[in-house]
């Protein structure tokens, strides 16, 4: 039961760092980035670039690739989304193409072949018995720590004020002297930094390759319509839900189930409640 609880939570730690920055940009700018597995995948390969090619120390690495993520991030706002936010399909679209550009760009670069990222922690550690990888508790940990920064960030900072006025109502921001492009822009860094961090804390652990952001978009898509598109506390209980479902799925039938756990809470919850769990307009 213990072990069950532990990885249970190691999951859904990282599944609500993805599925927070995914709702963040969505409840700020209105904007469902199918890019948002890209930004996982290139924080792996650019951890593993800077640490195992350019020679760079591990930790170093990380946060090189996560700061070179967010800043890929808002070059893509400003470049590719920004000209067509006004139209949702063509934000899709473009998106997606963004996406699939970078993994072909991944294939190219590195090839089909795994490549392995040195862990930050190496050492398991035994909790109440149960040995869990060091690694892994790390992800939770810093996992937990960077949604509460970000919480924090939003809830004490001028521009965490600004960016919730702008999740309230762009335009009024506007009216007040808010320059709701740039905070566009700052919300997508902040989502692909959260992302890539997500890709940079479980590369140790998950298998690195091209294709790898595929699966983590889906995860965070179902989680964010689960817990409602715009909420944040809702996105972080879909994520608990959905990984210690799959958890005990894995544990309990097999873990080549554990991807049906995903599609039927969207089904579920598009029958039952299409708003999600904790939906609403605003980000926070």
């Amino acid at each position: 039961m213990l072990e069950i609880l532990i990885n249970g939570a190691v999951t859904s730690a990282i599944y609500a760092m993805l599925a927070v920055g995914f709702t963040l940009i969505f409840g700020v700018a209105r904007v469902l980035n199918l890019a948002h597995g890209a930004f996982y995948a290139l924080g792996a390969y650019l951890t593993y670039s800077l640490h195992v090619q350019a020679k760079l120390p591990l930790i170093l690495a990380a946060c090189g690739a996560v700061l070179l993520v967010a800043a890929f991030g808002m070059a893509m706002e400003r470049v590719f989304v920004r000209p067509l936010r006004t139209s949702p399909l063509a934000v899709l679209l473009i998106t997606l193409a963004t996406s699939l550009l970078v993994e072909q760009g991944l294939f190219l670069v590195f090839g089909s072949e795994y490549r392995n990222v040195p862990a930050f922690v190496s050492q398991k550690i035994t909790l109440g018995g149960v040995g869990i990888g060091g690694q892994r508790i790390l992800a939770l940990c810093m996992a937990v720590l960077l949604i509460s920064l970000l919480w924090l960030f939003i809830r004490r900072t001028r521009l965490g004020n600004a960016i919730l006025a702008v999740s309230q109502d762009a335009q009024a921001a506007q009216y007040v002297g808010i320059p709701s492009d740039r905070i566009f822009s700052i919300v997508m860094g902040l989502s692909a930094a959260l992302a890539a961090a997500a890709g940079v804390l479980v590369a140790p652990f998950l298998t690195v390759q091209p294709g790898m952001g595929l699966l983590p978009m889906v995860k965070s898509f179902a989680i964010v319509l689960l817990g409602g598109l715009g909420s944040i506390p809702g996105s972080i209980l879909a994520a608990l839900l959905i990984g210690y479902s799959e958890t005990l799925v894995a544990y309990n039938i097999s873990s080549s189930w554990t991807e049906l756990v995903s599609l039927v809470a969207v089904l579920g919850t598009l029958i039952l409640r299409p708003a999600g769990l904790l939906g609403k307009r605003a980000a926070f």
